[in-house]
C-alpha cells in the first residue's frame, strides 16, 4: 500500500503526529521531561 494513500497528504500527517506527541509529553514527569529536553538539546533540536 503506497504510504501517502494509507496516511493522507505528509501535512496531515505531520499535524497528526504532532496532536499525538503533545498528548504524550502532557503525560511525563518532570524528570522524564529533563531527560527528553537533555536529549533534544544534546542532539540540536532544541538551543537554549
Amino acid at each position: 500500500m503506497d504510504f501517502y494513500k494509507k496516511f493522507g497528504s505528509s501535512e496531515s500527517r505531520r499535524e497528526e503526529l504532532i496532536r499525538k506527541i503533545e498528548a504524550a509529553v502532557s503525560n511525563l514527569t518532570l524528570e522524564e521531561l529533563e531527560a527528553l529536553h537533555y536529549d533534544m538539546m544534546t542532539k540540536n533540536y532544541i538551543n537554549d
